[in-house]
């Protein structure tokens, strides 16, 4: 009976290691703020259906894709469809979008990977006009009428935060104005329309369709991860539904 009772006892533990085990790992590359919180904020829907979501955080806009790449991702969060073309185009890579998840519309405040954007924003507000024929590749160059005689100064993004006491009006992604917090961007006096703003995508290699992949779109674009979006940022990132 004590021998029966042990082979019974190992059996269930046999049987809950490999419950336990069962669950399919997704590993995905993120920038902090807002692509790994967001991401955060899906972990324990994505548990309930049986997937384990890993998050690696990264800070630059190159080693997620060539990770994912290599094989090291299978999946990464931070970047636009136009980001993403370029990429491909310029290191050989063979990405595509799994599904959009969020805007992050481009700010206006007071007191270039995105120069376009940032221009773009501008003309929308009035305050330039731009060479009809430049479309998504303006730059300084193509303003063809400046009435307030800006000067513009060009930097990279993620610096825009720390010239805004320097300059009279400065544009920021939103998710860099997130990161510097209220205290040093203030509120934004205008936002990019959504109409014109790129989303955000979830990136895996070409030809990768597993259904786990599938079901991590889905948990990202569900009613619980569009409340969270829309409850945490307050605007400054725009769910895609």
């Amino acid at each position: 009976m004590k021998k029966l009772l042990t082979l019974a006892l190992s059996l269930a533990l046999t049987a809950t290691v490999g419950v336990a085990s069962a669950n399919t790992k997704l590993t995905v590359g993120a920038s902090p703020t807002p692509h790994a919180e967001i991401l955060e904020a899906a972990k324990p829907i994505l548990a309930e259906k049986g997937i384990d979501l890993e998050i690696v955080y990264f800070d630059d806009y190159v080693q997620p894709n060539l990770q994912l790449e290599a094989g090291d991702l299978d999946a990464n969060y931070f970047q636009h469809i136009p980001y993403l073309e370029n990429f491909n185009a310029e290191n050989g890579t063979h990405l595509v979008s799994a599904g959009a998840v969020h805007y992050e519309p481009m700010g206006l405040y007071v007191n270039p990977a995105n120069e376009s954007r940032a221009l773009g924003l501008l003309e929308f507000n009035g305050l330039i006009k731009l060479d009809t024929e430049a479309g998504q590749t303006a730059t300084v160059l193509d303003i063809a009428e400046n009435p307030h005689k800006f000067d513009f100064v060009e930097v990279e993004a993620a610096q825009v935060p720390r010239t805004l006491a320097d300059v009279d009006l400065g544009v920021i992604n939103s998710n860099y104005a997130l990161q510097a917090g209220v205290d040093v961007v203030g509120t934004p006096i205008a936002y990019e329309s959504t109409e014109v703003a790129y989303p955000n995508i979830i990136a895996v290699r070409e030809g990768d369709d597993r259904e786990e992949l599938k079901t991590l779109v889905e948990v990202l674009q569900s009613d619980e991860i569009v409340n969270f979006i829309n409850e945490t940022y307050k605007g400054a990132v725009v769910p895609t539904k």
